[in-house]
């Protein structure tokens, strides 16, 4: 494996700005990339803040204890977080079914190098963690992977219809479904050596009886317990008791925080980017979970209560901080108050994001204020696109540029192309066929029309006929030309499919399970074998 370093857009226009310096970034953030000690000014920062160490060390210990794998350096990164001038680089995600989309595996990465990087730089340690988003509930965002059907990628869904808003932590994964699920996305990518290996460890995971969270931790721990990489799940009730007093300040100031993030937004569209947040001015920011239907139901004020969306449940202020400090674990965050509370809970050096995070964090900067928090530095994840040594030839031998397919997919090469070889003289006889027999067949019509007005229909679905035949004709000749240059063609969709998938970046839709089924097992560390620079080029690991 080597790596390839290309400038490439950001996708997302608030992203491509902060990335490349063109906003000025202290309007949304409270640390700038481009100043000199960056890490060092935020880690003097969090010094003089404490935090639940001891607390959240015994929860990663008892939550990571269900793992068989257990690295010394996992130990030791739990040990050295009870310290008070250890910090930590933190990232989070969904629990995607087999890990979900590569991004997943990418930004688990960064969050590990990174915090490599930075330990060396400050000389103090720094702790990778992973942050598992249990504790949303939208299930058509993790039940799915991608796999090829008919040359083309298809979306291979989960089968469980599931219509209530439950935490992904509490959805629970079927053993025997799973498997015959999992066996079929396998199959799609065909037997390798390393097939039956792959098929038997997952069914061991399976066999202690996962829930989506859960089977999502024991891959990433599976992979990345070598490094020291600590895993959490956001929607774990036992971490929740350690949350209880932060729920209680989300509560007294939810106000306040959604008054400083509408404000934010209006600043963010004065300078002419999209607000990312969906908010209201009752907007509470929080969610009430109740755990006998497993039901998650949004809040929202109304004048000193807190309702429930749907009318059914109402809260006075007292009442849920009632519920924060005797029963946490009905509480759980939204989009807003998530960050706040990682913020609460660990001494974040830097959050690794993904180019969306960027543009959401950015409405958040007075928010975090009213806890008289500085959001941490955020570091835009790797990009990184796999290109396989096959893909690489069809590249050469189809003369397109890596950068514009990633950029953009191969389409208008194809066109292009097309063009170029189609027969000119073939197109300029059919073209003035087309035009010759509309004009002939229009005035055939006039006269016929002056005889029997009656005639019209008939006449209209004659001219469609032939033209129709004509356009026939004209498509043989162009599949005839496609069939005959159907090789270099079958190149392009290669390229496509494997780099720009379905008009997205590879990284948003294949999976890491097909190239540990090609690859094997030690595919990941060779990835982690790789020197990594954090200077927003995308990264092209060519195999």
């Amino acid at each position: 494996m080597e790596i390839k370093n290309l400038e490439l857009p950001s996708l997302n226009k608030f992203a491509s700005d902060y990335l490349q310096g063109n906003l000025q970034a202290e309007e949304y953030f409270h640390y700038d990339l481009s100043k000199p000690g960056l890490f060092q000014e935020r880690y003097k920062e969090l010094m003089t803040r404490s935090f639940l160490r001891d607390e959240l060390a015994d929860y990663i210990q008892q939550y990571m204890s269900r793992f068989s794998m257990a690295a010394p350096i996992v130990q030791k990164n739990i040990k050295a977080l009870r310290k008070a001038d250890s910090v930590v680089v933190i990232g989070g995600q969904q629990a995607g079914l087999l890990s979900g989309p590569l991004y997943t595996i990418h930004k688990v990465i960064s969050i590990i190098k990174l915090a490599e990087e930075q330990e060396k730089s400050l000389g103090k340690r720094v702790i990778p963690v992973f942050w598992i988003a249990g504790e949303d509930h939208d299930l058509a965002e993790v039940n799915h992977v991608y796999v090829m059907k008919d040359g083309h990628p298809e979306k291979k869904s989960y089968p469980l219809y599931h219509p209530f808003k439950t935490m992904i932590t509490d959805m629970e994964l079927d053993a025997g479904t799973a498997m015959s699920w999992i066996e079929e996305i396998l199959e799609s990518y065909g037997e390798s050596a390393f097939t039956n290996d792959i098929l038997k460890n997952v069914r061991a995971i399976l066999e202690k009886g996962e829930t989506f969270a859960g089977f999502f931790a024991a891959l990433m721990n599976e992979w990345f317990h070598k490094y020291g990489l600590l895993l959490m799940d956001a929607g774990d009730p036992a971490l929740r008791k350690i949350e209880s007093g932060y729920f209680k300040e989300l509560i007294e100031k939810s106000g306040k925080i959604t008054d400083s993030v509408l404000t934010q937004q209006t600043l963010i569209q004065e300078n002419g980017y999209k607000r990312t947040i969906e908010m209201e001015q009752n907007a509470a920011n929080l969610f009430y979970y109740d755990r006998k239907k497993k039901e998650r139901t949004l809040l929202e004020r109304s004048d000193s209560s807190f309702v429930a969306k749907n009318g059914e449940l109402s809260f006075t202020e007292e009442d849920l901080i009632d519920v924060a400090e005797k029963r946490p674990e009905n509480l759980s965050n939204n989009v807003v108050t998530r960050p706040i509370m990682q913020e609460m809970l660990f001494p974040v050096l830097a959050f690794i994001s993904g180019p969306g995070e960027i543009a959401y964090w950015a409405e958040l900067k007075q928010a975090f204020e009213q806890f008289g928090m500085k959001m941490p530095p955020i570091i835009p994840r790797l990009n990184i696109t796999i290109l396989e040594r096959g893909i690489a030839t069809d590249l050469a031998e189809t003369g397109l540029e890596l950068g514009n397919v990633l950029a953009a997919g191969t389409r208008e090469e194809q066109k292009l192309f097309l063009e170029s070889v189609k027969d000119d003289h073939v197109e300029n006889l059919f073209n003035e066929t087309k035009l010759l027999l509309t004009e002939k067949h229009r005035l055939i019509s006039e006269k016929a029309m002056e005889l029997d007005r009656g005639l019209g229909p008939m006449l209209a679905k004659n001219r469609d006929l032939l033209i129709g035949q004509l356009d026939f004709i004209h498509g043989k000749i162009v599949k005839s030309t496609m069939d005959k240059h159907s090789v270099i063609l079958r190149k392009f969709n290669r390229v496509e499919t494997s780099l720009f998938p379905i008009g997205s970046p590879q990284e948003r839709i294949w999976n890491i399970f097909y190239y540990l089924n090609k690859y094997g097992p030690e595919f990941i560390d060779d990835f982690m074998e790789l020197d990594y620079e954090f200077d927003n080029t995308h990264k092209v690991i060519c195999l």
